[in-house]
């Protein structure tokens, strides 16, 4: 069976996609085709399915080969993949995902994705807090540079812990320098650092608005690229959250 693909990067996060609107293939080795020297090399892969009332449906998969829950960076190139395609109206769509619906809003390379409502979040300590933005993350403010931070170690120091070693938690550093915070990320299934993570983005963006009051929009810079993330502070939390950045298309092949 010869299966077509396309290679997708969002500020680094990279993915590979498949159009299974005709069914997911069965015996795909998600890992293999993962594998950054066995593989096409991607952190994660996805399904665009066909889901009745919605443009598409997106299942997603960690470079592990399991499958997870929401990824913000692989929403946005799945709904620039599904506008390609010829999906949508006027460069706006309607998608399911595992965390619920979602609305995209493509422009030539650039994405507006519209994520889930946060109404819950753990303080842990003045700079320690866990929120859940379609996928867990523990976010921790720094004072040095991100770039010199043992990443990998804290994040093992979290992740492995005793609390989170089952379920697993992505892992956020983060400096802040007025309205644009500088972070990295340890991807859980993936269980290394990322050069972006769209939820990981979004938790950091609400964090400092928890902590500090910060104002909507806020600019976050990843390794990868650049993310905005802007949201409506309520009574009940954050409404209208949305993850701006750019969406690219990298190569095409066939399985």
């Amino acid at each position: 069976m010869s299966i077509p693909f396309v290679k997708y990067q969002g500020t680094g996060n990279d993915f590979i996609l498949i159009d299974a609107r005709n069914g997911i293939p069965s015996g795909m080795d998600v890992a293999g085709l993962c594998h950054r020297h066995y593989g096409i090399g991607a952190d994660g892969l996805m399904y665009l399915t066909s889901e009745t009332g919605y443009d598409f449906g997106m299942v997603y998969y960690n470079s592990d080969g399991k499958i997870s829950s929401m990824c913000g960076n692989g929403g946005r190139c799945i709904a620039h993949f599904a506008h390609n395609l010829g999906l949508g109206k006027a460069g706006e769509l309607h998608f399911l995902a595992v965390d619920g619906p979602h609305y995209a809003t493509v422009s030539e390379n650039m994405v507006v994705l519209q994520m889930k409502n946060v109404t819950t979040w753990e303080m842990r300590n003045e700079h320690n807090i866990i929120v859940n933005t379609g996928s867990p993350h523990y976010v921790s403010f720094i004072k040095q540079k991100p770039e010199s931070f043992d990443l990998i170690g804290f994040a093992h120091s979290i992740r492995y812990g005793h609390e989170f070693s089952a379920e697993g938690i992505n892992v956020n550093i983060v400096m802040t320098e007025g309205n644009i915070l500088h972070m990295r990320t340890y991807e859980r299934g993936v269980e290394a650092e990322t050069l972006s993570c769209g939820t990981g983005v979004t938790a950091a963006a609400l964090s400092h608005a928890i902590l500090n009051k910060a104002q909507s929009p806020l600019f976050i810079q990843t390794p990868g690229g650049e993310l905005s993330v802007s949201f409506v502070v309520g009574d009940d939390g954050f409404s209208n959250i949305n993850l701006m950045g750019p969406a690219t298309r990298v190569f095409s092949g066939i399985l």
